[in-house]
C-alpha cells in the first residue's frame, strides 16, 4: 500500500509553506479518517513531531506523512491537491473509496464504513 496518499506537488508546496510559517519544519503531517459529519466519515490533516507504533510512514515530495494502519484500507489512493482560485486556495481530496460525499464536502462514506451521521 505504497500509494495510500498521493500528495501532488502543488499541495506539497503549501503544506511546506505552513509548516515555514508555523514553525513545524521536519514535522510529520498526518492524513486520518475520524467519524462525523452528515455522511459518516471526515477526514483529519495536521502536524506532528512523532509518529506512532501503528502508523505508516510515508515520504512524498519531500514531506513525511504519516496515516494510521486502520484509517490505510479508506485512505488506498486518495489524492490530496490544493486549488487556487478567485476565491481564495484550499486542499482538495479525492477518494475513490467514497461512494457518497456530503454536500458541504468535509464528509464522506464508504461501502464498508458509514460511520455515525451527523449535520455538517
Amino acid at each position: 500500500m505504497s500509494d495510500v496518499v498521493v500528495i501532488t506537488e502543488a499541495a506539497a508546496l503549501q503544506i511546506k509553506d505552513m509548516m515555514k510559517q508555523n514553525e513545524e519544519e521536519g514535522a510529520f503531517i498526518r492524513v486520518s479518517i475520524k467519524g462525523g459529519g452528515c455522511s459518516g466519515l471526515s477526514y483529519g490533516m495536521g502536524f506532528e513531531h512523532e509518529a506512532a507504533e501503528d502508523d505508516m510512514e510515508l515520504e512524498l515530495h519531500g514531506i513525511k506523512v504519516v496515516v494510521n494502519k486502520q484509517d490505510a484500507p479508506i485512505l488506498n489512493g486518495t489524492k490530496i491537491d490544493y486549488k487556487q482560485s478567485m476565491m481564495g486556495g484550499g486542499f482538495t481530496i479525492d477518494n475513490p473509496n467514497a461512494i457518497a460525499n456530503c454536500g458541504c464536502g468535509s464528509s464522506f462514506r464508504t461501502a464498508t464504513n458509514t460511520g455515525t451521521p451527523e449535520n455538517c
